[in-house]
């Protein structure tokens, strides 16, 4: 059947020694076909999801398809740039609370966890006499980190110039062979453990969203009536400055009269005069006991007088600019209450620096409103377009940063964050702060989606069908089943201590522990099928918490194992 087709044809869909480029780039879309495909095949209820792309490629680079070098390094590191990027800009604007709370927890267990593989490995290394250059290998498969691999080979680069004479085994073969019984294992376990701690996703997911209301309270309005005397013929501002209280006071109505007005700071406030009020829940709180008693007035609320609007921010003269300089209330008459900022609701507050695409909403009368909406740009058209010059300058920023060698006291050979960390890093940073100048960072969540899906199975199609050209020969020659089952030991280990710990000890939420677990692991495969298969984002803020502490440390551990143990 073959031999009826064209020559070229034969040389691009066929398996070949040498592939040319345009033989590599079908192969790997057609291993994301596939593997998209078998991914979608429930059994019981689970499927792999894009996972499967991974073994598709094994399975077809078993079958003698091969991607030519090149092409499999530039597509491995581009497709992983694209998904930790669009990781980046998705929990940026929040990373930094999150660090400060939560993070010094998730940290410190995803060092429990990095250490607890070390010390498996270390305790399969003295009661196998494996040699640790393999053992390493089998590490870096276990727990799916490929810039442990690449650490542990330059080490043993170092160590060869060093004692010339010595013959270092490849630790590739054994990571081949690892990693996708990693993979594997540690999917596995995130299904097990919603069975194991009696899990109900939904349930799970609200408390976790209820829970970071709690910690993170967004801003509410309230109603107060003025019965304390000590503040009749008192202005605004002598009220909130006396009281250090970040409220807004968007509305005010006279006793007896039906007209709602947006004052400004110098109104002088009257005997049951009715306020509205924006804040955090405590301050409104405090505010309205200070004040009198949480009122019940509906007038206030007309829109007749005074409106509320929401606002795009897509003008240039508005961007990176703090509330007090835009000054919207001195100039336009009306009060900035709240901002929104890629799933955030945020309080107002004049230091706030506005972002394109933060969506303001502003109390005021409709002609002021008017004027603000131009003023701001509004234009939802203009948001629609992709802002790629941040995309490109933070791409280049990010590798540069994770190409930088840092040297480490003890270490022979520099440590480097990899083309995962550097460029996740630097994603974060950029829409933590809005771009660069008049870069914009802000993407549209589709857009976030369809980079960070496109980007892993560009990875998975890659590292598969690297890993399948040599997998069958390694596992024969190598009785492959006793390094799968060193490598689930090391995988499986971690994780059970891991969840016990983070379950009964520290009570934390499944679906941060589900992105705590992928991220320990810098396992995108793993995270991206939490995601799908509980239905839930809320993983992705706990890995990218933890992925960059994760990534050096996995780094520094092989390379102490193999210049430490390695004889």
């Amino acid at each position: 059947m073959t031999e009826l087709l064209p020559h070229w044809i034969k040389s691009i869909i066929l398996p070949q020694d040498h592939p040319s480029v345009a033989a590599s780039i079908i192969l790997l879309f057609s291993a994301m076909f596939l593997g998209i495909l078998v991914g979608k095949v429930k059994i019981k209820k689970v499927s792999l999801g894009i996972s499967g792309i991974v073994f598709i490629g094994i399975l077809l680079g078993h079958m003698g398809y091969k991607i030519q070098a090149e092409t499999y390094e530039f597509m491995r590191d581009f497709g992983l740039i694209l998904f930790v990027y669009a990781i980046g800009m998705q929990v940026g604007p929040s990373f930094f609370n999150h660090l400060k709370n939560e993070g010094i927890l998730y940290n410190s267990l995803a060092t429990i966890t990095v250490t607890m593989a070390g010390v498996c490995s270390l305790g399969i290394f003295s009661l196998t006499g494996v040699p640790m250059d393999i053992m390493v290998g089998i590490m870096s498969g276990a727990v799916t980190n490929t810039p442990g691999l690449g650490a542990a080979k330059a080490a043993i680069h170092d160590l060869q110039i060093n004692v010339p004479n010595h013959i270092f085994n490849d630790p590739t073969n054994a990571y081949a062979i690892a990693y996708p019984f990693g993979i594997f294992g540690i999917i596995l376990l995130m299904i097990l453990g919603k069975y194991l701690f009696k899990i109900n996703p939904q349930k799970e997911a609200d408390l976790f969203s209820e829970s970071i209301r709690l910690k993170h309270p967004a801003p509410e309005s309230g109603k107060c009536r003025v019965t304390n005397s000590q503040y009749f013929g008192k202005t605004i501002q002598e009220f909130l400055s006396n009281n250090n209280l970040k409220v807004i006071i968007t509305r005010i109505k006279n006793t007896g009269s039906t007209l709602v007005e947006s004052p400004n700071k110098l109104y002088v406030l009257r005997e049951r005069d009715v306020l509205m009020m924006v804040g955090l829940p405590q301050d409104i709180e405090q505010a309205i006991a200070i004040l009198g008693y949480r009122s019940k007035d509906t007038f206030i609320e007309s829109d007749v007088d005074t409106q509320s609007k929401t606002f795009l921010i897509t003008r240039e003269s508005a961007i990176q600019k703090s509330i007090a300089q835009l000054n919207l209330e001195g100039q336009y008459h009306v009060k900035t209450t709240r901002v929104y900022r890629t799933g955030l609701e945020m309080l107002a507050h004049p230091e706030l620096v506005l972002h394109y695409g933060d969506r303001l909403r502003v109390v005021g009368h409709a002609n002021d409103l008017d004027v603000v909406g131009k003023f701001l740009g509004n234009s939802e058209k203009k948001l629609q377009e992709p802002q790629l010059l941040s995309i490109f300058i933070g791409v280049v920023l990010g590798v540069i940063l994770g190409s930088a060698p840092l040297l480490l006291p003890g270490l022979s050979v520099p440590v480097k964050l990899g083309m995962a960390a550097g460029p996740l890093l630097v994603s974060i940073l950029i829409s933590r702060f809005g771009g660069i100048k008049s870069f914009h960072s802000y993407l549209q969540q589709s857009a976030l989606l369809l980079m960070k899906e496109i980007g892993i199975c560009i990875f998975f199609a890659a590292i598969g069908l690297h890993a399948g050209e040599t997998f069958y020969e390694s596992f024969i020659q190598n009785n492959g089943w006793i390094w799968v089952l060193y490598g689930l030991i090391i995988t499986l280990t971690p994780i059970l201590f891991l969840m016990i710990l983070a379950r009964y000890v520290f009570k934390l939420n499944y679906m941060p522990l589900l992105g705590l677990i992928a991220g320990s692991y810098t396992d995108p495969a793993a995270l991206d099928f939490c995601t799908h298969y509980f239905k839930s984002e809320l993983p992705v803020q706990a890995y990218a918490t933890v992925y960059p502490l994760v990534t050096i440390l996995r780094i520094i551990l092989a390379q102490v194992l193999i210049l430490y143990f390695t004889h």
